[in-house]
């Protein structure tokens, strides 16, 4: 279809009983020919995707679309089925709990799309366990995905039967069963040479457990942050080359020999300076890489930066693999329940100064919560990330159930015992993307004369366009934004995240 045609007439839709239109008088010809567009801010002045007006004066700024230059596919976002989350929503009543799951999954809604789970035990799960805990069972006969039949499993198929069109997921691994381990501890330690092709056929077995129970895996991490933690939470620890070894030589060939089209993610730990060295190792391992189908990343190196030099590396590396954002979260945090200021108030801190090396402390500086969220997805669609997945979908008033204690924060909080639900502001930064950024819809070109303002845009398969700027200036600015040889005005509020979304 051409766009330029499509974009000959705009108007703005806000769902009143007429349009307003842009441009003067047109003929019934012109109308049916002309672009609906919906304006959608989210501010610190308290909006949650309320839709904008239109701006009809002269604009200080100018920005310019072209969908003809296209980047990466875009695989979806959505947030993580961790047992905290599930068994806090199946403690909720039938009724809030649909409320939660429809908020996220349905069409109308947040739609997610690209979602996360976790193979055996997490920080965010009640207790440390295990699929197959009878030590030296290399045959895996006492193998059983039991526990997730409690929480995680009903809740992802509620979540399917309201999802219009299904989602993906992947699924990531904490640790192996402790008898598998040189420490033979949750937390810590390393996988025993030996029980490399044991460990390989666990991912098949679970696999093919969800797969009896109507959900199939999309994709795995081999390790979740394999660089590792000793005493917090569970955790594995493993080097490039031992991932690399593990990769080509067991877990491909595993899936390969029982008939698994699952993709294999690598990495699994933040941006920065050590994504460039697994990247090094791992994408250019001739024997590893046709294993390989992308790489998985975090957000935890900074509160502010989304360090687009290593992620332009990963890809230049492989241009053909994606990188998907695996997990992120305002950690280090108790929830502030239904505190929608503090959300929008540079007050927030994080673990990361804690850990980080002196020279790097700069990193971590306090920092808004919704500010975080909308720099970091931006910049990361900017720089070839193809899917951006969140940590917990829901927790409660503490930051749990954690039975490390590391208290967090999520876009939903719920209180189980009075069966209220707060949607934090988080929630809705999230979903003015994953709502209207379709699964595989292609980052497209753009040029803006703010160098402030933070933008991204996308064309999605049904030929809509979605424009987003983000504008951390403590006063409205206005655009002129052009596709073609049309141009829209549009203003942003002051603190907030603006989506355009331009339907032919």
């Amino acid at each position: 279809m051409n766009y330029t045609r499509l974009t000959k007439y705009f108007k703005i839709s806000l769902g009143l009983a007429f349009p307003f239109l842009i441009f003067g008088c047109q003929n019934p010809e012109q109308i049916a020919d002309q672009l609906r567009v919906e304006i959608y801010n989210s501010s610190a002045a308290g909006a949650k995707m309320a839709q904008g007006e239109p701006f009809d004066s002269i604009t200080e700024f100018g920005i310019e679309i072209f969908p003809e230059q296209t980047f990466q596919t875009i695989e979806g976002f959505g947030g993580a089925f961790t047992e905290a989350s599930s068994h806090l929503l199946q403690k909720m009543s039938a009724n809030k709990r649909k409320e939660v799951l429809e908020a996220y999954f349905s069409s109308d809604a947040a739609a997610y799309s690209l979602c996360r789970t976790h193979i055996n035990s997490c920080d965010f799960s009640l207790s440390s366990y295990a699929y197959a805990d009878v030590p030296g069972d290399t045959l895996l006969e006492s193998f059983s995905i039991a526990v997730d039949r409690d929480d995680i499993i009903p809740t992802i198929k509620e979540a399917q039967a309201i999802s219009k069109n299904g989602f993906k997921i992947f699924a990531s691994p904490w640790t192996a069963p402790t008898w598998m381990k040189d420490n033979q501890a949750y937390f810590g330690g390393k996988l025993l040479p030996q029980y490399r092709s044991v460990w390989a056929k666990y991912f098949s077995k679970y696999a093919q457990a969800y797969a009896a129970e109507g959900i199939p895996i999309w994709g795995f991490t081999v390790e979740n942050e394999p660089l590792g933690n000793d005493a917090n939470w569970e955790s594995m620890h493993f080097t490039p080359e031992e991932t690399a070894d593990f990769v080509t030589n067991y877990l491909g060939p595993q899936l390969e020999a029982d008939s698994l089209d699952i993709k294999i993610l690598v990495y699994d730990q933040n941006r920065g300076e050590e994504l460039e060295e697994w990247a090094d190792v791992l994408l250019q391992d001739s024997l590893a890489s046709p294993y390989i189908a992308g790489t998985a990343v975090h957000w935890y190196t900074s509160t502010y930066d989304w360090f687009p030099k290593s992620l332009q590396h990963t890809h230049a590396l492989a241009p053909n693999k994606m990188i998907i954002q695996t997990e992120a979260c305002v950690d280090a945090e108790i929830p502030h329940w239904r505190e929608d200021d503090w959300y929008w108030r540079k007050e927030a801190t994080d673990w990361g100064y804690d850990w980080a090396k002196p020279e790097d402390k700069y990193l971590h500086t306090p920092y808004v919560p919704a500010y975080r969220y909308a720099r970091d997805i931006i910049g990361c669609l900017n720089n070839w990330v193809a899917g951006w997945v969140d940590w917990n979908m829901v927790l409660d008033k503490q930051g749990g159930p954690n039975h490390a204690k590391n208290w967090c924060v999520a876009p939903v909080l719920v209180d189980t015992i009075s069966d209220e639900v707060y949607f934090t502001p988080l929630y809705y930064i999230l979903r003015q993307f994953s709502q209207f950024i379709q699964p595989q819809a292609k980052r497209i070109g753009f040029s803006c004369s703010d160098e402030a303002l933070l933008l991204t845009a996308v064309q999605n398969p049904d030929e809509s366009i979605v424009v987003y700027l983000f504008n951390t200036d403590e006063r409205a600015k206005s655009f002129t934004l052009k596709i073609g040889e049309r141009e829209i005005k549009t203003l942003v509020p002051a603190q907030a995240l603006q989506n355009l979304v331009l339907k032919p």
